[in-house]
This record gives C-alpha cells, sequence and structure tokens, in this order.
C-alpha cells in the first residue's frame, strides 16, 4: 500500500524531521496528552521562540480504502484489542470515571445530548442547497469570518484569491443554532 519509512527517509522519526526546527512525538490516542502538547505549543511559539513540529501518534481501525480492508498486514484481534485499549474517547471516559469527575449516568446523558445535537446539525446540512461549483466556494469556511490572511497563493498570480481583511472577527455558529438553516428542498 505504500513505501515503508525507513525506505524512504533518512529520519523516520517524524517530529525530528524539521532539522533545526524542534518536535514533539505526541499519543494522539490521549486526549490529554493531545491538549497538554497543543498548550505548550500554543505557549511556545506565541512567546516567540519560533515553530515546534508535532507528530501524533495514532492507530488507524480501518484499511486506507476501499480496496484495503486493513486485515492483511494485522490480525482483527490487534485491531479489537487497540480499539479496547486505546480509544481516545473510551479511555477518557474512564479517566473521568476513575477521578470521580463524573459519573455513568451524566457521560450517558451528554453522549445522548451529543448525538441530537449531531442529528440535528446533519439533518439541517442534508436541507441546505447544494453550493454552487464556483471557485470561491473553494476558499470559504477555511478560516474564522475577520480571522483570514490577506490572500491565498494559487498556482498562478491570477488564482490568488483575496480575502476581506476588514471584517471583524465572527465566531461562526451553524444553521440549526441560528436558525437559519434553508429546509426548504
Amino acid at each position: 500500500m505504500g513505501t515503508a519509512a525507513n525506505r524512504s527517509s533518512a529520519i523516520t522519526d517524524y517530529y525530528q524531521r524539521g532539522q533545526y526546527i524542534p518536535g514533539l512525538k505526541i499519543n494522539g490516542m490521549d486526549v490529554l496528552a493531545v491538549k497538554a502538547a497543543v498548550a505548550f505549543g500554543r505557549e511556545w511559539t506565541t512567546s516567540g521562540k519560533g515553530p515546534l513540529v508535532f507528530e501524533y501518534v495514532t492507530y488507524r481501525y480501518g484499511g486506507h480504502s476501499m480496496s484495503d480492508p486493513g486485515t492483511t498486514y494485522r490480525t482483527r484481534e490487534e485491531i479489537q484489542r487497540m480499539r479496547s485499549t486505546q480509544d481516545p474517547i473510551a479511555g477518557l471516559k474512564q479517566k473521568l470515571l476513575d477521578w470521580t469527575v463524573t459519573t455513568e449516568e451524566e457521560l450517558k446523558a451528554i453522549d445522548k445530548e451529543a448525538r441530537a445535537h449531531v442529528d440535528e446539525e446533519v439533518a439541517a446540512a442534508e436541507k441546505m442547497p447544494v453550493p454552487d461549483a464556483t471557485p470561491q466556494i473553494l476558499f470559504e469556511d477555511t478560516y474564522v469570518k475577520g480571522s483570514e490572511i490577506p490572500y491565498l497563493r494559487g498556482r498562478t498570480v491570477e488564482e490568488n484569491y483575496y480575502f476581506d481583511t476588514s471584517r471583524p472577527v465572527e465566531v461562526p455558529k451553524s444553521p440549526a443554532q441560528t436558525g437559519k438553516a434553508n429546509f426548504a428542498a
């Protein structure tokens, strides 16, 4: 399915590939490790120390594509073991329970509320008209409105896209939150 890292790269620890840019290897399957790394990275970069390279180590439960079920180079038992012992959501849930931050009932209520919210957002999105197939649509929702960079460089000067940077920052709300979803279909 691909080329082994040791055959394609002199440095196989991806977090070290920035050469003179410092890097961190982060357990991407641990929600709290990711949160701590992001907080550290934000503090590091905003204090003027320069960029950081982050390598998030994660586990892919499925294959690469429809033609790759992901079971030719690993067993179903390995996948199930990783899912049962290393799943980020289940791991965080267990930590919250172990630390008595919350109860099982409260977590079930949060999960039910989250699923209802997702269902509401999906219903709103499905009722929206399909956007026009124009190059303009490619650049929408790339940045929070008002926080855009001056422009995105295209392949040629004619393809550069210039944002309107005169607007104040607007924290976006979903169509379901604003009640402006187009439910006419």
